[in-house]
């Protein structure tokens, strides 16, 4: 943990004791068209002006902009698309995490290497992966979690 991250918890425990709403990290990731560069500066440039966003990651190449800080999704994607550009939610998410990669709707041509389109409603705000899968370690739909009884 750096010092900005150190600072960051200190003023969320001091700010926690006015009985202020917590803010939550998250990590918004977006589908957004760029042709060029140029276009993914831009991108990046007007997400990184939102208040709370600590870092903006754009891949021109893979159409993916992914925000990470103290932001609304919802936010975000109204940000984006403010833009001019067409935005829409992340849809895709890691082959190991999908029960059936190769179900109807699910394949898509354009997806980005190792990714498959998720088949549920697409989250804008989602868990990464190491997140996801200690959520799944402890599921009751995992036959193979454990359980503390």
């Amino acid at each position: 943990m750096g010092v900005d991250g150190t600072l960051d918890y200190l003023a969320d425990l001091i700010s926690s004791t006015k009985k202020k709403k917590k803010r939550q990290l998250n990590t918004v990731s977006l589908k957004v068209r760029m042709d060029c560069e140029g276009c993914g500066q831009r991108i990046k440039n007007v997400l990184s002006n939102m208040k709370g966003a600590r870092s903006v990651d754009v891949d021109w190449k893979n159409q993916k902009a992914t925000v990470y800080g103290f932001v609304d999704a919802k936010k975000v994607l109204k940000v984006a698309q403010a833009t001019g550009k067409k935005v829409e939610p992340w849809p895709y998410v890691p082959y190991d995490l999908m029960a059936h990669p190769y179900a109807a709707g699910v394949y898509d041509k354009k997806a980005p290497p190792n990714l498959v389109r998720g088949t549920d409603e697409p989250g804008v705000a989602t868990l990464n992966p190491i997140e996801q899968q200690y959520t799944l370690m402890f599921s009751d739909d995992n036959p193979n979690a454990c359980s503390v009884m």
